[in-house]
């Protein structure tokens, strides 16, 4: 993800046995039919083994060192230990239900003397299968029976004074699976394939990867190519063994390392550059590989890529060139991400520098062994595809209709050079961890293990391409016909239902999307303005037979009384643009404003002149009609609001608007009846809908709106529709809301292709339309539940559970953001620090700052569908033991604030204990807040609740008289939010030294705690 042309990669690590063993006796191009379909991880299972590698869980851990996943690792020399107290449990999720008929336990020393083996479907409700108060240790082979997707051992007492501790807990299942299960199994890749090079690392340890095969890249930029490779890496790469070399076992390893503050790393591209799918045929590219497992992988940036041959020396074709990421991860995330780089950048038809993304999502196990990750380019077919894969199965899809012809050729229909490169820093860890990296902290010595490499291609018979139809001439003549209550639209004397949704993307990228929004079933594209960025939207809508509502946008909130500068200069640009497309065949009508009669009661005006305001604007709408008219009598015109209401002074006010339209959500159904009371001579259309918006549903226990769920959005296409259809003869069709592709706040709330992936919403919106949309559909989730909604500490840890499934059996992989808008923040999203536990189950760090948000689950399906469920949560100060001897004490400091919204701010607000007044400080680095504990007291720690203005750099010092201070704690590299720390020391005064701000503006402290 981001940025130009080329990226690096790095690491080492030894193979796994099972690995080795097969590559050492398999032919190429028996690896290369095989890849797809034997994970290498589940090549070393016994032959009834279900749970090794299987994502565990348990009540709790001894340590760091003995966590739950050390059960199921395959390895007798790592165990799980729980804490010294019962009950305690470990968990398994095998993926699916399986019929289990074996449980071994091999116990360390402390083990359990009464115990359950437990079997669920749901990870809720269990079912004891085995039972004993007797337990020995050792090892203890037991029989059980039943179907199920979790299984756990029950502690219910210990043997010793220890916790439970368990080298391997083994579940075998009855019929003897050579693997464990895959949900769904693995996707087994059609055709009959050639190897065209493979590459399996033999040779002596420490030696180089034959250089016949490989380019090994040194320094920090290619020749004449941008700095830190283009990405902002800090790595310098080097051909030193150090870096790159072989293992002796068949694997070629790239390892970060660090010398100072100075990293080096590894970055390999294939000597060949001629890898693609012929006309007609397929080209696949895998590769197993083990990702780094640092400790701290904060910075440490992955990558497989297949780079377009024409980036290689030349720089300023990417991303029009094409950039495959076939694996991309950061900082030690346990996911992948998988992207198609083409077009333009910004943006362009690819949404560049993101690219036509899977996102990052669940990639269980990657960092702890070798799993194969593909790609095929598919050129079988007329629309072209490609698809990613992780162990066979499907993660991620491109279609050439997805990105438009032109983009697809330059991008595709070429040969690609292979990239494996381990980067340190750059701007997608950056931007994944909201940081700077590397950190201090970041752990040398991290590995990228390549196992083995192969790319192979089929033949076939070449399909008719994908082509773009010209652009029709002539225009198109749309009438309002028929009398009241029996009109319709008609378009060159044909019916026209308005079959519409509103347009979000830039206008040049329409090719890239019109095939999707023709499957869809829509005919009708809504915007809400027109200019001179507007004719590719038009030559293309009407190329594929669509048609636009060409919005004109008037201010909401100009003085439409008393501007008359605004409204002469407005009315003359409207009339620039009916005059220069008013005989392009892809107008369908003109539309004037957007909610200015709602909105006026938002801005300055008040009582009367709000409604002189809504008289004085309707009738400014009836001049820019009359105006559009005298220019275009071919096409209707109409204006929107956000209300019924509206439409009364359009009444009174605009006869000549052909006919009405509003924009309504949660109240469309109301419509029918509101205009039936309000006596109206004109049909309408309907030009926004949607489920029920941020302003019109409850508040929930955090006091923010509760959005409705991924199913109660999907269900609300279909019922809006319904009423719309219902009102036959005067609802004349809809723009529903939104075609757009902003993932954040408002975009998941609405959109229904969210960063190009499709939501239940979009397949409602095809159901109306009678489109043909595909019937692969969207993972749905039917519930979310958080372990704490109101008091989540800062900084501290809670779970998160959803139950989703997939209606087409595909594999669901995750990912989880964070929103701060009711939190002081912006829209956007930010990554979530999370552990996933089991399918649907997460534990996440909740963030620093206090406030409310929400978290949201995407469930990928790895065929461009998401699903999405949010719910809100508080984040609180964490608790502290002792007691604040700063509350309520005397309390001063170096300046405060004393204009300004919500001013005064001073000191005392620090040590009030409300955290929702806060001290803030001039706009300079050298600031103080002082408090004075009365006498001499000796601390242990302190507790800093910063609001949205913290301290990068900052002492903590202690005074026995307010003149003499010593430095109890410093810092510079504070990062706000609530900071915690300890400390030592005795002193009456206390005070916070500032000394670098971590923003523009002063410092801001809700509470300064000082505890004893």
């Amino acid at each position: 993800m981001l940025a130009p042309p080329l990226r690096s990669a790095a690491g080492i690590e030894r193979s796994s046995p099972g690995w080795r063993a097969l590559a050492a006796t398999l032919a190429a191009a028996l690896v290369a039919a095989l890849l797809l379909l034997i994970p290498t991880s589940n090549a070393q299972a016994a032959q009834s083994l279900l749970s090794q590698g299987r994502p565990a869980t348990a009540s709790s851990t001894e340590n760091y060192g003995t966590p739950a996943s050390n059960a199921v690792d395959g390895n007798t020399g790592t165990r799980w230990s729980s804490s010294n107290s019962d009950p305690q449990w470990l968990q398994v999720d095998l993926g699916s239900a399986q019929p289990v008929c074996q449980v071994v336990i091999d116990w360390e020393a402390a083990y359990a003397t009464a115990y359950q083996i437990q079997l669920s479907s749901d990870g809720s409700t269990w079912t004891t299968a085995y039972s004993t108060t007797t337990g020995a240790g050792g090892t203890e082979t037991l029989s059980v029976s039943g179907a199920a997707r979790y299984v756990r051992m029950y502690g219910t007492a210990r043997a010793t004074g220890y916790g439970y501790s368990i080298w391997e807990f083994q579940i075998h299942t009855s019929g003897g699976a050579s693997t464990p299960p895959t949900s769904p199994p693995p996707t087994t890749p059609p055709g009959n394939w050639t190897t065209v090079f493979s590459d399996n690392f033999a040779g002596n340890a420490g030696s180089a990867p034959s250089g016949s095969n490989w380019i090994t890249e040194t320094g920090t930029a290619y020749p004449g190519g941008p700095a830190n490779w283009g990405t902002n890496e800090v790595q310098t790469d080097t051909n030193a063994a150090a870096n790159v070399s072989l293992d002796g076992n068949g694997h070629l390893n790239l390892t970060a390392l660090k010398n100072g503050t100075a990293w080096t790393s590894g970055r390999v591209e294939s000597q060949r550059a001629d890898f693609a799918a012929p006309a007609g045929g397929q080209l696949q590219i895998s590769a197993s590989v083990k990702q780094p497992n640092a400790a701290d992988a904060t910075g440490y940036w992955p990558s497989f890529r297949a780079m377009g041959a024409a980036n290689r020396g030349n720089f300023t074709v990417w991303p029009g060139a094409g950039e495959s990421d076939i694996l991309e991860n950061v900082n030690g995330r346990s996911q992948l991400s998988t992207t198609l780089h083409c077009g333009t950048a910004p943006g362009g038809n690819c949404n560049e520098y993101n690219g036509m993304t899977s996102g990052l999502a669940s990639c269980t196990g990657c960092q702890s062994d070798y799993h194969t990750y593909s790609q095929i380019l598919d050129r079988t077919a007329t629309d072209e595809q490609i698809r990613w894969y992780l162990d066979g199965r499907q993660v991620w899809q491109v279609n050439e209709s997805q990105v438009g012809v032109s983009t697809w050729d330059a991008a595709v229909h070429h040969g690609f050079y292979l990239v494996f490169n381990l980067a340190v820093g750059g701007s997608f860890p950056n931007g994944i961890c909201n940081c700077t990296s590397p950190t201090a902290t970041t752990s040398p010595g991290g590995t990228l293990s390549i196992g083995s490499v192969t790319v192979s291609t089929t033949t076939g018979n070449a399909p008719a391409p994908l082509t773009d139809p010209p652009v029709p001439t002539g225009a198109s003549t749309v009438k309002v016909t028929g009398s009241q209550g029996n009109w319709a639209l008609s378009v060159n004397g044909a019916p026209y239902q308005v079959k519409g949704i509103t347009w979000g993307p830039a206008n040049t990228t329409i090719d890239a999307h019109v095939r999707e929004l023709k499957a869809m079933g829509v005919n009708t594209l809504r915007t809400w303005g027109t200019d001179g960025g507007s004719k590719p939207l038009l030559d293309t809508a009407a190329a594929h037979g669509l048609k636009v509502v060409n919005g004109f946008w008037l201010n909401q909130g100009a003085d439409y009384v008393n501007d008359t500068t605004y409204m002469n200069n407005t009315l003359t640009q409207i009339q620039q643009w009916v005059t220069t497309y008013k005989d392009h065949p892809g107008v369908l009508m003109w539309d004037v404003g957007n909610e200015v009669i709602l909105t006026t009661q938002d801005h300055t005006y008040t009582g009367s002149t709000v409604e002189q305001e809504r008289v004085a604007y309707a009738k400014y709408v009836e001049r820019v009609t009359q105006a559009i008219h005298a220019i275009d009598p071919n096409h209707p015109v109409t204006s929107t609001d956000a209300y019924t209401g509206a439409w009364q002074y359009y009444k009174a006010n605009t006869p000549s608007l052909d006919l009405l339209a509003v924009n309504s959500y949660g109240s469309l159904c109301n419509v029918k009846q509101d205009w039936i009371n309000g006596g109206y001579t004109k049909p309408y259309i309907i030009t926004e809908a949607g489920e029920r918006g941020e302003w019109e549903v409850p508040n929930d226990a955090n006091g923010v709106p509760t959005e409705p769920t991924d199913i109660q959005k999907r269900d609300a296409y279909l019922t809006n529709w319904d009423c719309v259809t219902g009102h036959q003869g005067v609802a004349l069709g809809a723009t529903v809301f939104n075609y757009g592709t902003e993932n954040d706040f408002g975009g998941v709330w609405f959109n229904t292709v969210p960063e190009n992936w499709r939501r239940l919403s979009f397949y409602s919106v095809a159901k109306d339309y009678g489109g043909n949309a595909g019937t692969n559909t969207p993972p749905v989730i039917t519930d979310m539940t958080l372990s704490n909604t109101g008091s989540v500490p800062a900084g501290g840890t809670f779970t998160i559970s959803t139950s989703a499934t997939d209606p087409n059996g595909d594999l669901i992989r995750y990912q989880l953001y964070y929103c701060a808008k009711y939190a002081g923040g912006g829209t956007g999203l930010s990554q979530v620090q999370f552990t996933q536990t089991a399918d649907g189950r997460f534990t996440a760090v909740a963030p620093k700052n206090l406030g409310v948000y929400k978290v949201y689950v995407y469930a990928y399906d790895g065929h461009g569908n998401v699903g999405i469920e949010t719910r809100s949560f508080r984040v609180v100060a964490p608790p502290v033991n002792g007691t604040n001897v700063a509350l309520g004490k005397p309390t001063t400091a170096s300046s405060f604030q004393t204009n300004g919204n919500g001013a005064p701010y001073p000191p005392s607000n620090a040590t009030d204990g409300n955290w929702s007044t806060r001290w803030a400080t001039d706009w300079t680095d050298a600031q103080w807040l002082q408090v004075d504990l009365g006498q001499v007291t000796a601390i242990k720690h302190v507790q800093l609740g910063w609001e949205a203005s913290y301290g990068k750099a900052y002492q903590i010092q202690i005074s026995n008289d307010g003149t003499t201070w010593t430095t109890v704690y410093s810092t510079t590299t504070g990062s706000g939010g609530v900071e915690d720390f300890d400390v030592t020391g005795a002193g009456r005064y206390v005070r916070m030294n500032g000394i670098a701000r971590g923003t523009a503006y002063g410092y801001s402290l809700y509470e300064f705690g000082v505890y004893a």
